[in-house]
């Protein structure tokens, strides 16, 4: 079982340089990653263009995330497939099994990443061929070192491109670092900046599927919904994730109905604002496959069915229909 606060001190300590302000950001040519990357890597092998979809498998809600908030703020109309412009984080303090980044370029390794400014990944951007009006900084887990943020923020400000990209990032609800580590200043900055969304992702809907996916304690479970509280606090435009992959098979509908409340215990809305993620199968997640996981990754469609009636019980049509970054999470 993996010690998350001590592994996340130690990972940290090894993907942040805050003397140059740098992190260590995975270089992806040439790794497992690679043959999933369905674009050719652009900034010097340290980038990649990631496509977000709308449309999802039979049964599964559609997934408008960034699609519909990046639209909203940039005063553009929405589609169905949204490119976005990913650097990733080469740390990352939990080893959920179904993940589709190799498990060596998670630990902060010197030899599969960069040390790289925020000035030099903007750089790296803007000499692509047609830069994406996204960028997404993703990982591993970017909140291990939340300095990111604010360091890409302040860059785009200087190049006065802060108004006409959007900057969308991701956390798996893990640690605090957000609130021990960035200043009033940075905080004030992220909560006051326009084009930005973050997205935070429960791993599961139980402490026992929480602990199947990430291989951390189950107590953990709870500590998501207390950071999201914390999020949910400062205005940020917030939204979650949700994966439904368990090796337990009873009372699916209970423990549903139990996980949709505890979201409406933070907002009312919040159910609203959570999108499903199905879980497919990468190249780097054949190898960990074991029956259990077999049976989990089956156990979702299933697990879907139970969400989608809690939604459709709790919200009327027109309530569902809202677009996600239209659903409230101010006021109760």
């Amino acid at each position: 079982m993996i010690s998350t606060d001590k592994v996340s001190e130690s990972l940290r300590g090894k993907a942040i340089d805050l003397g140059s302000k740098k992190i260590l950001v995975t270089r992806f040519s040439g790794s497992d990653q690679e043959k999933d990357i369905s674009e050719p890597l652009n900034c010097d092998g340290y980038g990649r263009i990631h496509h977000f979809r709308r449309q999802t498998s039979p049964g599964w809600p559609e997934n408008p995330l960034p699609i519909d908030p990046a639209a909203y703020k940039l005063g553009t109309t929405a589609a169905n497939l949204l490119k976005a412009q990913l650097f990733q984080t080469s740390a990352c303090n939990w080893r959920c099994w179904y993940c589709y980044v190799p498990f060596n370029l998670l630990c902060a390794n010197p030899k599969k990443a960069a040390w790289l400014s925020a000035a030099e990944m903007v750089d790296l951007y803007q000499k692509s061929d047609d830069p994406p009006k996204v960028i997404d900084l993703s990982g591993g887990q970017p909140d291990l070192t939340p300095e990111w943020i604010p360091w890409m923020m302040r860059e785009l400000q200087l190049r006065k491109l802060d108004m006409s990209l959007y900057l969308w990032s991701d956390d798996n609800l893990s640690n605090d670092y957000f609130w021990r580590f960035l200043t009033s200043v940075d905080i004030a900055l992220i909560c006051n900046y326009r084009n930005y969304g973050k997205v935070c992702c429960f791993k599961g809907f139980d402490p026992e599927s929480f602990a199947f996916n990430t291989g951390a304690a189950p107590d953990l479970f709870d500590r998501q919904f207390e950071l999201f509280s914390r999020y949910l606090g400062m205005g940020i435009d917030l939204y979650g994730y949700i994966t439904f992959t368990s090796p337990i098979k009873q009372n699916v509908g209970y423990a549903m109905k139990t996980f949709v409340n505890r979201l409406q215990t933070l907002h009312p809305n919040l159910p609203l604002r959570t999108i499903p993620l199905e879980i497919k199968r990468f190249s780097p997640m054949q190898s960990r496959l074991q029956p259990l996981h077999e049976h989990a990754i089956r156990f979702q469609h299933e697990a879907i069915k139970f969400w989608n009636e809690e939604i459709q019980s709790r919200f009327s049509p027109s309530q569902r229909q809202l677009p996600i970054c239209e659903v409230p999470l101010t006021g109760i």
